[in-house]
């Protein structure tokens, strides 16, 4: 079988910037969240069996107390912020398993349920369905991959090396060097995507690049500044490690078979009420009807 692990919070965004806004009846704007639950819909006529969503139930994460810069929910457009609880209670009464983060974030949902999936020897793939670059430090060969799905773009092990240039397991190192900016921190003065990727594809971690640039066995430019710089900022580019290290063992807890999607609930109409989206309706008794007729 095929996992699909989706990130919810970016699926929102995606919606709310690229579909019309609409509002009901009570002036609720709802065409992001409506639009979500339609791809998800869209995901099961394609065929997909299991799915989970990891969403952001707060933007504020345990990494607040760890970065005071590290992104929170500042400047969300409020039409936005409102989708976020309607849209993890349209997409469990539409059926589907939602993972809502507090503690923690969606991202380290997304690890944990990949995790616990692919070690379930029933499964074949697990496809972490985001553009997020975090969620590259997962991929594991063939089996656990990233899916882009706006873009269509597919990620196995070889991509995440062909696009960073080190492997999944180096990602956190990679981001604590070069920074996230979508996440708020900003890694290390000088170091860049190429100084970073040739240093790391060679040396992994970053307790295991000489603290001299002299016993390096790669060719960096300015690689003495470089140096200095790691040894310098040593603990706070630890800090941004740390920030990057996605949790695998915390946040969700649910095998393989409570993924499985079956039907939605008998809420389900009411909030197809609330979406003004009755085709949503129509839609759920053709997919039920044709996963009865399969089995």
């Amino acid at each position: 079988m095929i996992i699909h692990l989706i990130d919810g919070t970016y699926e929102l965004f995606r919606h709310y910037f690229a579909v019309p806004k609409s509002s009901n009846g009570k002036g609720q704007e709802i065409a992001a969240a409506r639009g979500v639950v339609a791809s998800m819909f869209s995901l099961l006529e394609q065929g997909a069996t299991h799915i989970a969503i990891a969403t952001d139930h707060v933007i504020e994460s345990f990494r607040n107390d760890l970065w005071n810069d590290y992104k929170d929910g500042s400047g969300i457009e409020p039409d936005l912020l409102s989708q976020f609880h309607l849209l993890e209670e349209a997409l469990q009464a539409a059926g589907f398993k939602v993972w809502p983060m507090v503690e923690y974030e969606a991202d380290d949902a997304l690890a944990s349920g990949a995790a616990l999936c692919a070690a379930d020897e029933r499964v074949e793939k697990v496809m972490i369905c985001t553009p997020d670059k975090d969620l590259a430090q997962c991929v594991k060969g063939d089996r656990v991959v990233q899916f882009d799905r706006r873009q269509r773009i597919l990620i196995n092990q070889e991509g995440v090396i062909k696009k960073f240039g080190v492997e999944p397991e180096s990602i956190p190192d990679y981001l604590a060097l070069v920074g996230d900016s979508a996440d708020g921190y900003p890694g290390l003065p000088g170091w860049g995507a190429k100084s970073a990727s040739t240093v790391l594809f060679r040396y992994k971690h970053l307790e295991m690049i000489p603290r001299n640039s002299r016993d390096w066995d790669v060719s960096v430019k300015g690689a003495e500044r470089l140096a200095t710089t790691l040894t310098q900022q040593w603990h706070q580019v630890l800090l941004f490690r740390k920030l990057a290290i996605l949790v695998t063992d915390g946040p969700v807890k649910d095998g393989v078979d409570q993924l499985q999607w079956e039907a939605p609930s008998i809420d389900f109409q009411d909030i197809c009420a609330v979406l003004n989206a009755p085709d949503l309706i129509r839609r759920a008794r053709a997919i039920n009807g044709g996963h009865r007729n399969h089995s």
